[in-house]
């Protein structure tokens, strides 16, 4: 159910430097007074970008504020964290990607805040599973088949990512580790560098998003053999999902996710209006039409609904960070 507030109800708001600063609430006031900012992590015409500004447009008109994306790109979307953290105007908040909330306190030095201590979760707003790629002339018609081939050649089949503590580099770990088999990193700095090593026979496999495997299936030079979402990915409906594929638990998922977030102290009446109305946005199947188009499906939920996403996630990859450091 929508908890509806009036646009002039007295809301209070807390400025993210009066919270970190230990400084008491702002004064309650109608909320908003101005302009709302919503900082964005990477540059303009990415996908984060992107699910910033379809969310951004129709929030203007529900807020009736104008909402204003800025970009702050870099380190892998901590920068616009930080920036976010920076602002004390009661109307500034960021969209990002799950990176810089579950592994970025273990990958990024001097991060400079705390998640659990310094953000304000608000609502989960996209999905993006990826899928297991591979050569269409490898051998393996499905997990089954790959999973078989590792177990009898461990540590022969190598994968590609885009980098040491990316997500697909995270995902293909936790993958193996969770099927019980041994793969060769090789990391790449693009998914273009992949996708070429693997059809070229460089490497085995790569975890990567449908969207960047789709072009090279449907012309014959890939197969994707598994998605690693808890269900079905509408863009590619028929790609099985790995869970409960050769052994692997019902409830192995691994996803990409973007996420609206606030600075710690925010009113709670503030953050309830926000999420509903995101959550109304998300609804509209001209949204989630151009999100399945950039390869995102909408999610929906309360801000403890993200809460718990973020410290499930944070608690997976930690684990799978553990093990990567055991080997090194």
């Amino acid at each position: 159910m929508r908890i509806m507030f009036s646009r002039r109800s007295l809301i209070a708001t807390v400025a993210a430097g009066a919270v970190l600063a230990g400084a008491g609430p702002l004064a309650a006031q109608d909320w908003p007074t101005g302009p709302v900012h919503l900082v964005v992590g990477f540059p303009a015409g990415s996908s984060p970008d992107t699910i910033a500004r379809l969310v951004a447009a129709p929030l203007a008109e529900k807020l009736g504020q104008p909402v204003v994306v800025e970009n702050k790109p870099g380190a892998g979307g901590v920068i616009g964290v930080q920036q976010m953290l920076t602002a004390t105007d009661g109307h500034t908040f960021a969209t990002t990607i799950n990176g810089p909330l579950t592994t970025a306190p273990r990958l990024v030095p001097g991060l400079g805040y705390d998640v659990a201590e310094d953000i304000a979760p608000v609502a989960l707003i996209a999905t993006s599973p990826l899928v297991l790629a591979v050569s269409a002339e490898a051998p393996a018609a499905d997990v089954a088949d790959f999973i078989a081939e590792a177990r009898a050649n461990p540590g022969d089949l190598a994968y590609g990512s885009v980098g040491q503590g990316s997500g697909a580099h995270l995902t293909a770990e936790l993958f193996a580790d969770t099927a019980g088999i041994e793969m060769l990193h090789v990391p790449f700095t693009s998914y273009a560098e992949v996708t070429t090593s693997i059809m070229g026979g460089e490497i085995d496999a790569g975890f990567m998003a449908p969207s960047a495997a789709l072009p090279h299936v449907q012309a014959g030079k890939m197969k994707m053999l598994g998605i690693t979402s808890s269900t079905p990915f509408a863009n590619v409906p028929d790609v099985p999902v790995i869970a409960g594929q050769a052994g692997m638990p019902t409830d192995f998922r691994a996803e990409l996710w973007n996420a609206f977030i606030a600075p710690a102290g925010t009113d709670p009446e503030v953050i309830a209006t926000l999420n509903a109305d995101i959550n109304e946005i998300l609804a509209d199947p001209g949204v989630q039409e151009k999100l399945l188009a950039i390869g995102w499906q909408t999610a929906s939920g309360s801000a403890a609904d993200l809460a718990t996403r973020i410290t499930e996630d944070t608690a997976v990859w930690g684990g799978v960070l553990d093990r990567i450091e055991a080997k090194q």
